[in-house]
This record gives structure tokens, sequence and C-alpha cells, in this order.
């Protein structure tokens, strides 16, 4: 095969393009790519045809159209974006939301989409990692012409992951980092005043929540972990253009792992995931499909959406997970905010309610004054 060939894998799921289809559209797309050097065609070289897949190999010129066109067809045949809307792109420095801003500025451009596009990075204050991506997020802004707005923890909550990390260890800090993030992204979407955010989640990811969700038997969760879109009956919905695109097919990617997550839960599933690719390639749209067809008993009682007492943001406890848990470290009871049980105002050593009530007061202060003039 030729030796900048790429195998690309087309999904038959319902509602995507059929695998004839798509493959009789490679095929004219590789015959009509010539190699400037031979005048033969270029591209296509093997097929192989599966019961819901089609493998085939490409050159890595048309496996940049393939893959741009897949995630089109995704965009259109979800109706995700509207004329006119502004929309923000998480933007880590990582590969998926690297390749997702780059392609969704080329095909805003190419098809017209008539978006307001925005770069939107997180700062959580990781020493080493964060500073480095973000580096790469900064250029990102010059070469695809994108305003970026950067938000970070130092500012929203006064903490840093790793003031988090030297407070609470390498074991739970995931979950500050990912409440806090996701908070984040809505409070920064929130003052570039957007529509919507996009984010470079894939099918691998998607996959991995999936099992997360019933290994935790988080059915909430689960109902609405495969959704292409989330959070519209939020502040702001979020959309997964990459949700049938393969983590492998993501290319020109540059991985910069995070060094606080090598021991994140996540990490097993993703291990668990990767050899069941190995032995069923199509196991991870498996996993997604299953996911979408889960039904949830009617009598199963669902958390009613609120706001959060103290900052506002949406929540279905009186506190949201965030304000629980900075309750937690600026009490320096870090641990208070972690497992479904925590409460808040209790503190692990029973020292009274003269404590509980001055902590809530600096807490309800300092993020009434941060966040006060953010409406969600």
């Amino acid at each position: 095969t030729h030796p900048g060939a790429h195998a690309v894998r087309r999904r038959s799921d319902e509602g995507r393009e059929p695998p004839l289809h798509a493959l009789r559209r490679a095929e004219g797309r590789a015959q009509a790519a010539q190699n400037p050097r031979t005048g033969e065609p270029r591209g296509l070289r093997s097929v192989g045809l599966g019961v819901s897949d089609i493998c085939f190999q490409i050159c890595r010129e048309c496996f940049y159209i393939v893959f741009e066109d897949e995630i089109h067809q995704t965009i259109v045949d979800n109706n995700l974006f509207k004329a006119g809307e502004r929309v923000a792109i998480g933007a880590s420095g990582g590969k998926d939301s690297t390749v997702l801003a780059y392609v969704l500025s080329e095909l805003n451009k190419r098809h017209k989409y008539g978006l307001d596009l925005f770069l939107l990075s997180i700062d959580e204050g990781i020493t080493g990692y964060r500073d480095d991506s973000l580096e790469t997020v900064k250029r990102n802004e010059l070469q695809y012409g994108l305003p970026l707005k950067i938000v970070s923890y130092k500012d929203l909550y006064d903490w840093t992951m790793d003031d988090i990390v030297k407070a609470i260890g390498l074991k739970n800090n995931c979950t500050f980092c990912g409440v806090f993030r996701r908070q984040a992204l809505d409070r920064g979407a929130a003052l570039l005043k957007v529509d919507k955010i996009v984010t470079g989640h894939n099918a691998d990811d998607i996959a991995e929540t999936v099992l997360l969700n019933i290994l935790r038997g988080d059915i909430a969760r689960l109902s609405r972990c495969t959704f292409i879109t989330t959070g519209e009956d939020g502040p702001i919905p979020r959309c997964k253009p990459f949700k049938y695109t393969y983590e492998k097919e993501i290319l020109d990617y540059f991985s910069t792992e995070c060094i606080y997550s090598p021991n994140a839960y996540r990490g097993f599933a993703r291990e668990f995931i990767k050899d069941l690719e190995r032995m069923r390639p199509r196991a991870i749209l498996d996993i997604i499909t299953s996911g979408e067809n889960f039904r949830i008993s009617t009598t199963t009682r669902m958390p009613e959406q609120g706001t959060c007492e103290r900052c506002g943001y949406i929540s279905s406890q009186k506190l949201c997970k965030a304000c629980v848990l900075l309750d937690g470290l600026n009490r320096g009871l870090p641990k208070l905010g972690i497992g479904r049980t925590a409460k808040v105002g209790a503190g692990a050593d029973g020292s009274g309610e003269q404590q509980g009530k001055r902590a809530e007061r600096r807490n309800r202060s300092s993020l009434q004054g941060k966040h006060g003039n953010l409406d969600f």
C-alpha cells in the first residue's frame, strides 16, 4: 500500500450513510485524485466488506477529504448548528480539540454554516502540562484566526489543581477537576455569550462513559451520555461532532496526557475498551449503540434539576458539586465533598456549628463576588 495510506472505517448506524454508498463515494474520490508524479490514480488500495463496516486503504490526502466529509455529515444529520449562532470550541491543546478547531473552522467556511467561532480554554493550574498545552491553543488562535478566551481555576475558585493535589493527593483529584472544569466551561461560555459549546469527545470517550455509568449504576447519566447534544435544559447546550469518530482516526495529533490522570477510574474503562477493540474492531460503536438503546424504567426516580443556592449554577441539590468541593477545600477538609453521602456543614471532626457557619460565610462571599454577574 501507499506509505501514506490510512485505514478508514465507515459506519452504517441508523441515520448514517449506507456502507456501499460510502465505498462508492470513496472510490470515486480516490480515482479522481491523480498522483502528480506518475499520473496514476492514488488512494484506494484494498477493499474489505463486513456486516456493518467497510475497511479500505486510502492515501493521506484522500483521508482528509473523507474524514472532514464525515464530520460534516454528522453535523448536518443531527442539525447541530443554526446560521448566526455563536459557538465556543472547548480547546485544551490536545489532539481532539486541536483537530476539532481546525476541521470546524474549515467546514464553517467551506459549507457556509454562518457560525461565529471562538476558542475557549480552561487553565486548571497544572504546572508542566496545562501551561504547555495553552501555548498550543494560543498558536491555534493565530493559525485559525479564532478569538481565544482563557478561564482559570485560580480566578474562579481561588484554587489551582496543583494546590488541590497538595491538599488531597492523587487518588480523588480527578473528581475535583471534572466538576470544576464543567462549570468553568459554562462560565467561560457565558462570558463569551455563545449559544453552544462543542467538545472533542470522540467515539472512544463516549463508549468509556457508557461503561463507567453502568459500573457506577448511574441511571441518570446513562440515559443521556450517548446524546450528541446534551445540556439543552441547562445554561448552554454542548455538542459532540466527533461522536462517531474513532480516536485512531484523528490524525495529525500529539499526546499531552494530564500528569494527574494516570490513576483516574476512567483509565481502567479505556484499557478494557482497547482490549475489546483488538478482538472486535466494531466494539466501540456497539457499546455506544447499546447505550443509545437503553430504556429507563418509568418507575425510576430521576433527579430534579434546579439551581445552586449559593452560586446559581445548575444543580439537583441545594448546593452544586463545585460548591460542596470548594467548601471542603476552604475548611481544610478536602475529602468532605468526595462520595455520594458527603454533606456540607458537618465537619469530619464534629467541631461544631460555628466553624461551619464561618466557613459558609467565607465561601458565599467569595463565590458571590466572583460569579454574581453571571446569569445562569
